[in-house]
């Protein structure tokens, strides 16, 4: 897996990418999502930009010593990925990104909420998705432990 520099828009925008293709379906609604939020623009790149950190991890996933891709990273390389982004203001602008994903297709697949529940414990911040009675909450518990 590249490694981006610390705090860097790819860096962030790999991890939105991240939770885009960790359901194995990058869906129509996602995308819009991204667009409507412009994603791209709030994290310092371009449309084409974005889409071309989105081509590398795809790529990066689908190397030999990645593995067989099967919408599952190991703990080990989530945090490597997470603490690429150590600015606060950053991981949560990231986070909220992330969220907006993962309800766009009103589905939160366990990997989505394996990823985003990973970030908050990591980076220290709660997203309103984790929270009781938001849309797609489930138990706090069910999201830290889920494959």
């Amino acid at each position: 897996m590249r490694n981006y520099p610390k705090n860097s828009p790819q860096a962030a925008a790999r991890l939105v990418a991240l939770t885009l293709i960790s359901d194995g379906v990058a869906s129509p609604r996602e995308f819009e999502a991204l667009a409507q939020t412009a994603a791209a623009q709030r994290l310092g790149l371009s449309d084409a930009d974005l889409l071309d950190v989105l081509r590398t991890l795809c790529e990066d996933l689908m190397q030999p010593h990645a593995g067989c891709w099967n919408g599952r990273l190991s703990e080990e390389l989530l945090l490597s990925l997470l603490d690429e982004v150590q600015d606060p203001t950053l991981q949560q602008q990231v986070l909220a990104l992330c969220v907006t994903v993962a309800e766009a297709d009103a589905h939160l697949a366990d990997s989505e909420g394996r990823l985003l529940a990973l970030a908050a414990q990591r980076w220290g911040v709660c997203p309103a998705i984790l929270l009781p009675g938001a849309p797609l909450a489930r138990p706090r518990a069910a999201l830290a432990t889920s494959p």
